[in-house]
C-alpha cells in the first residue's frame, strides 16, 4: 500500500479526533448552547483512494497473469518430462530384449561355425571325390548350402540387432539429457509461479477488509463492463451452435467442479488450474487434448467466436495464458486464479484471443 492511502487514513483519524473534541466541548456548555449534531459519515472511498485501488487491481491482474504464464511453462515441462520418462522406460525394455536376442543369435552363430569346422574346411569338390556315396553327398551338399544361406541370414540379423541396440542406447542418452533440461525448466517455472503469487498475496494482505471488499467490487465491475460490451457487439446474435454428445459430457464435468479451489499445476480431483480443468473435462468426455492453454490454442482446430458451441474452449489474452470452457448463453466455466474457485462467468469478461474445438 502506498503512502497516499496512509496519508488519507491519517487525515481521516485526525478529522475524527477533532470532531470528538468539538462534541465534548459542546456537551460542557449544554446549558447555554444546543448540542452539536453528530458529524455526517465520511464517504467510504475518496476519488483518490478509488484510483489507488484501481491501480492495485491492475497490478494484481499483472502479477496473476505472469503467474499463469509461468504455470503454463511448468505444466508443459511436466508433460514433456512424463512423456520422456515413459519413452526412456520403453527404450530400456527394448535394450534388455535386444541384448537377450543378441545372445541367442551369437549362440546360433557359434553353433553354425562349429558345424562348419567339423567338415574339415574342405571345398565341396574335394568332399565329393572323397565321398563313398556321391548321391548322398550331393543331397547333403544341398543342405549345407541351405545352412550357409541361413548362416548368412543369421549374421545379418545379428548385425542389425547390434545396430538397433546402439541406436536404442543413443536415443536413451538423448532422452535423459532432454529430461534433465525439462526438469530444470520446470524448476525455474515453479520459482516464477511462486514468486508472482507471493507478490500478489503480499499486496492483497496490506489491504484492510473494507478495501479488499471494494477491490472485489472493482474486479466484478470491470468484468461486467467487458461482458456487456462483448454482448453488445452482437457477436452472439446469430449463434446457434448445439453441443455434441462429447461437448455435453465435457460441460457437465466442468460445471460439476464449481466451488473447487484453483491450484496451479493441479488436474483434480480436489483442485484445478485453468487448463487442468479443461483438459480433464474433455478426458472425461473420452478425448485427450493438450495439457496447457498455449498448446490447446496451438494444436486444436480453431473456430470463429460467433460459431462456438458448448464444450468449445475459449482462449484468453494475446499469449494464450488462460482458457475456459464455453457452456452456452454467453457464459463460460473456468478456474480463474489463486485465491479463487472454479466458477461460471461471462465469456466476454476477459480479452478473447480465439476459440478452439476439441471434437471438430
Amino acid at each position: 500500500m502506498g503512502t497516499g492511502r496512509r496519508s488519507l487514513t491519517t487525515a481521516a483519524l485526525a478529522l475524527a479526533c477533532a470532531v470528538t473534541v468539538l462534541a465534548t466541548s459542546g456537551a460542557a456548555h449544554a446549558s447555554v448552547t444546543a448540542p452539536t449534531p453528530p458529524p455526517a459519515p465520511l464517504p467510504a472511498s475518496t476519488p483518490q483512494s478509488l484510483k489507488e485501488l484501481e491501480e492495485i487491481r491492475e497490478k494484481l491482474d499483472e502479477l496473476y497473469h505472469d503467474a499463469a504464464v509461468a504455470t503454463d511453462a511448468y505444466n508443459a515441462a511436466e508433460e514433456k518430462s512424463e512423456r520422456q520418462s515413459a519413452e526412456i522406460v520403453e527404450l530400456a525394455r527394448e535394450i534388455v530384449e535386444g541384448r537377450a536376442k543378441l545372445e541367442r543369435l551369437k549362440d546360433r552363430a557359434g553353433a553354425a561355425a562349429r558345424a562348419q569346422y567339423r567338415t574339415g574346411g574342405l571345398p565341396p569338390e574335394a568332399r565329393l571325390w572323397l565321398s563313398d556315396d556321391p548321391e548322398a553327398f550331393l543331397e547333403g551338399a544341398g543342405r549345407v548350402r541351405q545352412g550357409e544361406q541361413a548362416t548368412q541370414g543369421l549374421l545379418g540379423e545379428l548385425t542389425r540387432t547390434q545396430q538397433d541396440l546402439e541406436q536404442y542406447s543413443a536415443d536413451a542418452s538423448a532422452q535423459w539429457k532432454q529430461l534433465e533440461a525439462n526438469r530444470k525448466a520446470k524448476a525455474e517455472a515453479k520459482k516464477k509461479v511462486t514468486k508472482q503469487i507471493a507478490a500478489a498475496q503480499k499486496l492483497e494482505s496490506q489491504l484492510e477488509k473494507d478495501e479488499r471488499e471494494r477491490l472485489a467490487e472493482l474486479e466484478e465491475e470491470a468484468a461486467r463492463k467487458a461482458q456487456t460490451a462483448w454482448l453488445g457487439s452482437g457477436v452472439l446474435d446469430d449463434a446457434k451452435g448445439q453441443a455434441t454428445t462429447g461437448g455435453k459430457k465435457a460441460v457437465a464435468f466442468a460445471t460439476a467442479q464449481t466451488g473447487k479451489p484453483y491450484q496451479w499445476g493441479a488436474e483434480g480431483p480436489k483442485a484445478y488450474d485453468c487448463s487442468g480443468l479443461t483438459s480433464q473435462a474433455w478426458l472425461a468426455a473420452g478425448r485427450t487434448i493438450p495439457r496447457t492453454s498455449q498448446e490447446q490454442w496451438r494444436q486444436l482446430p480453431r473456430v470463429d467466436v460467433e460459431d462456438m458451441r458448448p464444450g468449445d474452449l475459449i482462449i484468453y489474452f494475446d499469449d494464450a495464458s488462460h482458457v475456459a470452457m464455453y457452456i452456452g448463453d454467453g457464459a463460460m466455466v473456468h478456474s480463474p486464479r489463486p485465491g479463487r474457485t472454479v466458477t461460471v462467468a461471462g465469456a466476454g469478461s476477459m480479452p478473447i484471443l480465439g476459440v478452439v474445438r476439441p471434437d471438430k
